[in-house]
């Protein structure tokens, strides 16, 4: 069985796969002092809900953002599982697209992986939208070649420096506004108190940006494209607007296996 890791800026998720078929998958928040033995204790109780042993994992592949964290989880593998992972990144793996980038080893795992993943699912070219830490929109060509992408700050940085830097403004969750009471088919954008007004303006501020670069990223290729929305709060966005046309939470780990078995032939 191959257990796939994914190391965000905010979560890490783990996921075990038996060929194509997910047999569990659980997140944790990222924290680069966690170490190798808390991850197996963790992941020990977890696995043994789904009957299964650390025995059980005969392949581990990797995609991490947080270089902090690299060295536990190479241990965790080594130590726990007697393995050496797959790294997305390392030289010689075989991603299997092009990347016409300037610096292509600048390019995020997470990044390249969402686009390895959701070209083979839905077919370039591709607007693949991720909402995590920062909200990156990656482009595939419809060779499934790898284009070049935007990254903007994700909500909720946006809500932590609002209230950071504005002292009377109260801490607030991102959510859609309450229905209208004038249309029961229509979200209300004018706030009636200071946190609606908030909500309001970020929410729809966000649903205005995510709209704009991708009818302007359509603008410039001059071809039909499809919009692919992954993150935790893709499906929040994606009920407001047309623009996003699917929501699919899991590109990365498809991503993932999708590179495992090139590297495995």
């Amino acid at each position: 069985m191959l257990l796939v890791i994914d190391c965000g800026n905010t979560n890490t998720g783990f996921a075990v796969f038996d060929g194509d078929n997910c047999i569990g998958k659980w997140r944790t928040s990222t924290n680069a002092n966690r170490t190798a033995d808390e991850y197996a204790v963790w992941l020990t109780q977890l696995l043994a809900l789904k009957s299964l042993g650390l025995s059980d994992i005969n392949s581990i592949i990797i995609a991490n953002v947080v270089p902090e964290t690299e060295f536990n989880l190479q241990h965790l593998c080594e130590q726990y599982f007697c393995l050496q992972p797959m790294v997305v990144g390392d030289k010689d793996l075989n991603l299997g697209i092009d990347i016409h980038i300037d610096e292509p080893s600048e390019l995020g795992a997470d990044r390249i992986v969402n686009a390895i993943g959701a070209n083979d699912l839905y077919k370039g070219p591709l607007i693949v939208i991720d909402f995590g830490t920062a909200t990156t929109f990656d482009i595939t060509e419809s060779d499934g070649s790898y284009a070049g992408g935007l990254i903007v700050p994700g909500i909720n940085l946006s809500l932590e420096a609002l209230y950071n830097a504005a002292s009377r403004l109260p801490r607030i969750t991102i959510e859609p506004q309450p229905k209208s009471k004038t249309s029961k088919n229509t979200y209300s954008i004018i706030g009636k108190s200071t946190k609606t007004a908030m909500r309001s303006g970020i929410f729809w501020g966000y649903i205005g940006l995510i709209e704009g670069i991708i009818e302007r990223v359509k603008a410039e290729y001059k071809v039909p494209m499809q919009t692919v929305a992954t993150g935790g709060l893709a499906p929040v966005f994606a009920g407001s607007t047309s623009a996003i046309e699917h929501v699919d939470q899991d590109i990365t780990l498809h991503g993932l296996v999708l590179i495992h078995k090139r590297n495995s032939l």
